[in-house]
């Protein structure tokens, strides 16, 4: 069974009535983020439950040495630690003496959470009776200013009810903080300065190894009836990693008194070491001059500006609605595009599990939802980052024996060096290397934008040439090249032979190499010298890419007439997933590692990652053969499946089928697919989402230099909408049972293909199809 207990809305996530055993997994769903930092839906106040504490600062992380048994050569030195931040949110509250904690309480009514998307805040309330029998009315809201992106905001509000009572609340910062996740349970941070003043606090740190400086800050006052009642100020608390400040206060009874908190993080990659505080003070006076309310509007406006270009709309499935918007709206709290250094960590701000901030998944599959959804700077910035650390993925290919500029991009990485722990990903999945390839060409294609390639691109495009031209080897039994000791995007088989996707991406990025060399030497013969230079490419050198890109082995059935995802594909007992007990499910946390190898179960699409990425390569029969051949094997257990398998569907008109699998993309975590939300959301596959609905229900693709659309709609929605940002030029559709609408945004025309025929829209006014 799913968990069921987010109530379905179209603009918020609702959680209602308190259960410990979900904490941890609201901690997860609840999470907020602004691009520049993010917290899982902790607690404010004490709390002696189970429960996952977590605060990260986009970009910084800790080398934690890598674990292993047995060191082999080319073991990456470390893992990537997403780093628990010093905590900024905590506030404890007394009341009577008692402390207020939802775990010790005798009762807790009234329990209710809300994430509103639609404006960017997290609330909580509830009625708890306190072991002392005092009873009192909670409210708590909370934000990550979009606006002051160093800044967040709580207000936190406490009602007695039965009687008058002492309230004491103590906000406070603890830099005494520990990962979840970590190989020797070494301390990532060292505390060095604690200023306590009026009535704010600072709390300087820096992570060790990494050396990135820090400074957690706070300022909080008191308010009863809309007048401040700290004007003594508070006294104050210390210890070597906590500040604290406490403010006692006699509340009658029906009266409400709340504490405004502003804090968040000034860190070294913004500022000098030196001016962190001054660099905190200033954005605290900013902050209080605005004020929390003012603040929380100016919240309301920037999130309705990102939603009135990336919100899809769905009609007549609440679920479906709730799901896609969650998606976008955790898309946009990790990552904005303002920071070219930044990336898009499978995790985001949510949880620390898989490390590092940068993942192929960043260029196979959100790439595409910020160049629709943004402007192509944005996704611009994503291709910079990785021509940034191309001298870095030169070295990680050296490490492991590639020479002569060959490149391989890290499988995670930080700061472009590889730092995954596990060395069958490490070492064996290299078709993230045709990932960065095809984002290139994915760009241009989208924007038009060629000047990427001449400028960076073709620097990264030889790299990567190189390094199939050298990964490969020649097979004198098959006389064909050949690639062995791999692992594909299906990572229940590790170190097989002849995946057919990495050999395909492989002949594919040599090829497009070399049309790349060509057309720069033609039309930038300025850049195409100054890379020739630079990499002392040869003909002789693209002749010896050529031969092995012509002569690639492809695995293949006659039997059934499909491509084997790997050379011993059908040596597997194949027992299709309808035959699986589904109390074994899912396999990964029910079966040993070894069990799983030998089976025929795919964690993910292989070979139809390969029919979407290249799918002008194959006719619709094939892809049908493809599909039925190998979805009855996939078990979806890695969050990157259902969307290609939902977008695959679509185009084979297999309507019920692609919806299901939305739904399943879209509320992968809502509803817990994989039984592990706790851990955290998966921020990465959730540009999937956008996919299914966009490329695969819309059926928009750029051929030919213009947009394409082939329309469909699963049966239990009445409409669906979307906007698309194409080379400037915004269009919005509208498709529902009967029609699709197109409505041009700008001054210039447009044509487009709708079901194969010319469309010619006009500005401003809508195209009925």
């Amino acid at each position: 069974m799913n968990q069921d207990y987010i109530k379905p809305n179209e603009w918020s996530i609702i959680e209602e009535g308190f259960d410990a055993e979900r904490v941890k997994s609201s901690e997860s769903l609840f999470s907020i983020g602004n691009g520049a930092m993010g917290q899982r839906a902790n607690f404010e106040e004490k709390y002696t439950g189970k429960t996952f504490q977590g605060s990260y600062i986009a970009g910084v992380y800790y080398p934690d040495k890598t674990r292993v048994g047995w060191w082999k050569n080319g073991y990456p030195e470390y893992f990537a630690k997403v780093l628990n931040a010093p905590n900024w949110i905590g506030i404890n509250v007394m009341i009577n003496n008692e402390q207020l904690d939802l775990h010790t309480c005798k009762k807790v009514e009234d329990f209710r959470r809300e994430l509103n998307m639609k404006e960017g805040w997290y609330k909580r309330s509830f009625v708890a009776t306190l072991a002392n029998d005092c009873k009192v009315d909670v409210k708590i809201k909370r934000f990550l200013s979009l606006d002051l992106d160093e800044v967040g905001a709580i207000k936190y509000q406490v009602t007695p009810l039965e009687s008058d009572v002492e309230v004491v609340f103590m906000p406070y910062l603890d830099s005494g903080i520990t990962n979840e996740d970590s190989n020797w349970d070494d301390t990532f941070w060292n505390t060095t300065k604690i200023r306590l003043e009026e009535n704010q606090a600072f709390i300087e740190a820096h992570t060790m190894k990494t050396n990135f400086a820090t400074c957690t800050f706070m300022q909080s006052s008191v308010w009863i009836n809309g007048k401040n009642v700290d004007k003594k100020g508070p006294s104050k608390k210390q210890s070597e990693s906590f500040a604290g400040h406490i403010f006692i206060n006699k509340v009658e009874k029906g009266t409400t008194i709340e504490l405004h908190k502003f804090g968040g993080y000034t860190v070294s990659m913004n500022h000098k070491p030196s001016h962190l505080v001054s660099a905190a003070k200033k954005v605290l006076e900013q902050a209080t001059d605005i004020g929390f309310d003012k603040l929380l509007e100016k919240q309301k406006l920037a999130w309705a500006a990102i939603w009135k270009m990336s919100d899809i709309t769905i009609q007549g499935d609440v679920k479906a609605q709730q799901g896609i918007r969650f998606n976008i709206f955790q898309l946009n709290q990790t990552y904005l595009g303002k920071d070219s250094r930044l990336n898009i960590g499978p995790k985001g701000f949510t949880g620390e599990k898989y490390g590092g901030s940068t993942y192929w998944d960043t260029e196979a599959y959100c790439i595409p939802f910020y160049m629709a959804t943004k402007n192509q700077k944005v996704a611009r910035s994503l291709l910079e980052y990785r021509y940034n650390h191309l001298e870095k993925a030169i070295e990680n290919a050296q490490k492991l024996g590639f020479s002569h500029g060959a490149a391989l991009y890290p499988m995670v990485t930080m700061n472009g060096e590889e730092c995954h722990n596990e060395w069958e990903i490490t070492f064996e999945e290299i078709h993230r290397n045709g990932a960065i390839a095809f984002a290139i060409y994915n760009y241009y294609r989208f924007t038009g934008d060629y000047t990427y390639i001449p400028e960076m691109g073709l620097e990264v495009l030889i790299g990567i040439a190189r390094f199939w031209h050298q990964r490969a080897n020649f097979s004198e039994d098959k006389a064909k090249y050949v690639i062995l000791g791999v692992t594909g995007p299906n990572e229940y088989e590790n170190n097989v032979n002849n995946n057919w996707y990495t050999n395909y991406l492989a002949k594919w990025c040599i090829n497009y190499t070399i049309e790349q060399l060509q057309k720069v030497k033609e039309g930038y013969p300025e850049d195409f010298d100054r890379v020739i230079g630079l990499t002392k490419l040869t003909d002789t050198e693209t002749a010896k890419w050529k031969k092995v890109a012509d002569n690639m082995y492809f695995p293949f059935s006659e039997k059934y007439g499909v491509y084997l995802q790997q050379d011993g594909f059908l040596d597997k007992e194949l027992i299709t997933v309808e035959h699986l007990d589904k109390a074994e499910r899912p396999i990964n946390q029910k079966w040993s590692w070894d069990r799983i190898l030998r089976s025929p179960y795919i964690k993910q699409a292989d070979i139809l990652q390969g029919f979407y990425l290249f799918e002008d390569h194959f006719g619709e029969e094939q892809l049908e053969k493809h599909f039925d051949f190998y979805e009855p094997f996939t078990v979806h257990e890695s969050s990157l499946s259902p969307c290609v398998h939902s977008i695959q569907a679509a185009k084979l008109d297999r309507m019920e089928q692609a919806y299901q699998f939305y739904l399943r993309t879209s509320r992968l975590d809502l509803d817990d697919y994989n039984k592990e939300v706790e851990e955290g959301l998966h921020i990465t596959s959730m540009a999937g989402t956008w996919m299914s609905v966009v490329e695969g229900f819309g059926g928009m693709r750029v051929i030919d230099d213009k947009l394409s659309f082939t329309p469909r709609i699963p049966k239990q929605w009445e409409g669906y909408s979307f906007k698309v940002n194409f080379r400037g030029r915004i269009l919005n559709v509208k498709i529902t049972n009967t029609t699709t609408d197109f409505e041009l945004q700008g001054n210039e025309e447009m044509s487009i293909r709708v079901n194969g025929e010319r469309v010619a829209l006009q500005p401003g006014k809508v195209t009925t199809v």
